[in-house]
């Protein structure tokens, strides 16, 4: 113990003779792991975001789009032909056990109005139960009724950023808005919910029953999507197979034929949000990867030289009893001590550096306590590898030749 203890103040004691090249050695290792540790706290965090973002949809949520189907080689994307009704909405909640609540949706943009102020904003048919559905709560006044669905009456749930825009300092409820022309009346404020991942305000809208955007605003008879929701999230699956059979036989598509609708559960629209950012993570983990090879090359090249510069001590060493073993495990000791080093304030850069992006961005920055460990261990394989030959070499050495080496 005594002997490994004297190895390493040796060790130490050679990295000090010569701080600068010492620290430039150790830069590769230094941008390798921070880059590392940056990488994948800005892509927990954004994954995290993501996740949250479909979080607030709701829970064990089945989204069914009109759409998506081929017709004289054409293909149209979600919400691209309207071929959803309110008798296929009723038909998902009557017919598909483990449904505890759906809401036919039907959207659109418009200017709105209302006294001398006009904002031009988000309309989004819903059913009563999108509120529930959405875990969206009603910070003034209250949700539209079953009663106002059914007769397609003109009243309105507004965002907060509609209410600062149209109503400064003023209660929006009992307030009249108009929508091309239509008189609706505000009975209802929901809750800030903010910006989402792609920097939408999700606050800029307005709700009404969707039965009125339909028959007074849009002036269409069909649904642009559907919003189900499961029981349990074991239900996910089987729900939206049931949905896809069912639709098929609602809407005669035989066997071979593509869908005219798209179902898609939430785990599903959340693997597909978070993909772009997983493989941009991935590559950017590979150019740091690169980075801490690089780095441990520099290691390797610095160590050879540094047995090189050292031949004579070595020779020394070993003429007054050191042992091949003790000299290999001086120079590997230097070799990790380098890695090891270089990681730490890699960790620590790497941190600061997500911290200040996090900061800058405003997106959240996670970083996981095990790639900590892994950064640090890994910076200290680099070591042990890169160091090895240098470190062999230095071994290997002749101790007539090296004290004769000039």
């Amino acid at each position: 113990m005594m002997r490994i203890l004297a190895t390493v103040k040796i060790a130490l004691r050679a990295l000090r003779r010569n701080k600068l090249r010492t620290l430039l050695t150790m830069l590769g290792m230094i941008i390798g792991v921070g880059a590392v540790i940056a990488m994948v706290s800005i892509g927990n965090g954004a994954k995290a975001q993501i996740e949250a973002q479909i979080a607030s949809m709701g829970q064990n949520v089945v989204l069914v789009f009109s759409g998506s189907f081929s017709r004289g080689g054409a293909r149209s994307g979600w919400g691209g032909a309207g071929t959803l009704t309110i008798d296929d909405s009723e038909a998902i909640q009557r017919e598909i056990p483990g449904v505890v609540a759906i809401s036919p949706e039907s959207r659109t943009r418009a200017q709105i109005a209302a006294g001398n102020q006009n904002w031009n904003t988000s309309i989004q048919g819903e059913a009563t139960e999108y509120f529930d559905i959405r875990q969206w709560p009603i910070v003034q006044g209250a949700a539209f009724t079953p009663q106002d669905v059914r007769n397609a009456n003109k009243v309105a749930v507004i965002g907060k950023t509609v209410a600062d825009q149209l109503f400064p300092g003023e209660d929006p409820i009992g307030q009249i808005i108009r929508i091309k022309n239509v008189p609706f009346i505000i009975v209802g404020m929901l809750s800030s919910k903010g910006l989402s991942v792609q920097g939408q305000d999700q606050d800029d809208l307005i709700i009404i029953p969707f039965t009125s955007a339909m028959k007074r605003v849009q002036r269409v008879t069909t649904l642009g999507s559907i919003i189900v929701q499961a029981a349990k999230p074991s239900l996910l699956s089987p729900v939206q197979d049931q949905i896809t059979e069912l639709l098929r036989q609602r809407h005669h598509i035989t066997p071979g034929k593509d869908d005219d609708f798209t179902v898609r559960n939430q785990q599903e629209i959340a693997e597909m949000a978070t993909a772009q950012s997983k493989t941009m993570t991935a590559l950017l983990l590979g150019v740091a990867v690169i980075s801490l090879v690089v780095g441990g090359i520099g290691i390797m090249n610095i160590m050879l030289v540094s047995v090189t510069e050292r031949t004579r001590e070595i020779g020394i060493r070993m003429a007054i009893g050191a042992r091949g073993r003790d000299i290999l495990l001086q120079f590997l000791v230097e070799a990790i001590t380098l890695g090891v080093l270089g990681g730490i304030i890699g960790i620590g850069v790497g941190i600061l550096a997500s911290k200040t992006v996090a900061a800058q961005k405003g997106w959240p920055a996670l970083i996981p306590p095990e790639w900590i460990l892994y950064a640090f261990l890994f910076s200290a394989a680099v070591g042990i590898f890169f160091g090895f030959y240098p470190a062999r070499k230095a071994s290997r050495l002749d101790p007539i030749d090296a004290l004769r080496y000039e």
